[in-house]
């Protein structure tokens, strides 16, 4: 496993959730990190992404001003804060790393972690 995601849970409309993502076997300070969805009956959709330089952030419409991606490369972690949150945004999260191509596409990244579930109940 090289990356390994949490903090999913059950949580009502409106109310936030902060997921985590912890990179092993090899450093990714030089690495885009980006959390990706899947909702129930759909395809993988991208959700977030930063740079190496922990400043520039990627956002999908669907989550802009409600998400916050951010990381630490001291840690090899990165985070997604979830504020907000609605049951469209119901999903296995993952993260992934190592991206050459779009940072939106799924096939850019080289290493995913195994995901953690969002619920959002209305």
């Amino acid at each position: 496993v090289q990356l390994q995601a949490s903090g999913g849970g059950l949580v009502q409309a409106g109310g936030f959730l902060n997921l985590s993502c912890v990179g092993y076997g090899r450093t990714y300070d030089r690495a885009t990190m980006a959390w990706f969805r899947q909702r129930p009956g759909n395809e993988r959709e991208f959700v977030a992404a930063i740079g190496v330089d922990g400043i520039t952030t990627y956002y999908a419409d669907s989550v802009k001003g409600r998400f916050t991606v951010s990381r630490t490369n001291a840690q090899n972690m990165a985070f997604l804060q979830m504020r907000s949150l609605q049951p469209e945004d119901t999903a296995l999260h993952y993260c992934a790393a190592e991206r050459k191509g779009s940072y939106i596409d799924v096939s850019s990244y080289h290493y995913w972690g195994q995901g953690t579930l969002v619920t959002v109940s209305s």
